[in-house]
């Protein structure tokens, strides 16, 4: 067994009388990669933002490091700084050039100075391709560079995990391969990653570990040779019927 960072257990999220998770379980080790695939409202993005705090679950236990996150005594801001979060929207600040958007969390956050914090972004703007942009607002840049950005600014706060909600669900096909290429070398270096997606091959190809779910309830997790070459449940061959050509 590698090194356990996060652990959800029996966790359940209702908006109201919409029960959207139901009793989710499942590990995440130093180094893994796992995709979380399913249908559209399956519950995938919800599951993330409850990680993330985003969403307060409605029961259940998100531990990082043995330590029970939902607790009083844990900060949400620095929890988020070692579980950074990439999303379908890109979120990056308007008003804000590429790089600002990069230095900003790891001033009001990780409270460095603004030249360390600089130095840093620069480091991982360089690593996804962004560099050249730095002086750019968001709405001069393409989508595929704003997600770039977003992979930057995440990577800048030092996560021990980063969680990816469908990143690129709102990009145009030709922009889809080169954010999963940022994904992927990242993969390669061994970040620990959790993420939502419809791109099979990507979660196929480059996951540790596949957790399909349905209807809001994890059906069927494994490695990818044994969820896309031999699923056990009926509800994931259906679903990944309709991939089989990727």
């Amino acid at each position: 067994m590698g090194e356990l960072i996060l652990q959800v257990r029996h966790l359940s999220k209702a908006f109201g009388s919409n029960q959207v998770l139901r009793d989710i379980d499942f590990s995440v080790e130093k180094g893994d990669v796992i995709s979380i695939i399913g249908a559209s409202g399956s519950g995938k993005s919800t599951l993330l933002r409850c990680i993330n705090l985003l969403e307060t679950p409605t029961s259940g236990e998100i531990r990082y490091r043995g330590q029970n996150v939902m607790g009083r005594d844990v900060r949400p801001a620095e929890y988020r700084s070692h579980v950074g979060m990439v999303f379908q929207s890109f979120n990056l600040f308007n008003n804000m050039t590429v790089l600002e958007n990069c230095v900003v969390g790891q001033v009001k956050v990780l409270r460095k100075s603004r030249e360390e914090a600089r130095t840093h972004a620069m480091k991982y703007l360089e690593k996804v391709g962004m560099a050249p942009y730095i002086n750019a607002k968001p709405r001069q840049i393409s989508g595929g560079q704003k997600q770039r950005v977003a992979i930057a600014r995440a990577m800048a706060m030092d996560p021990e995990i980063l969680l990816f909600d469908e990143p690129t669900s709102a990009l145009d096909p030709e922009m889809v391969g080169e954010v999963l290429g940022v994904m992927k070398s990242l993969a390669e270096e061994e970040m620990t990653m959790l993420v939502v997606t419809h791109e099979m091959a990507f979660a196929r190809d480059v996951s540790s570990r596949v957790v399909y779910m349905n209807q809001g309830v994890i059906c069927e997790q494994g490695s990818p040779e044994a969820l896309f070459g031999d699923p056990k449940r009926q509800e994931t061959k259906d679903f990944l019927s309709r991939f089989r050509n990727t």
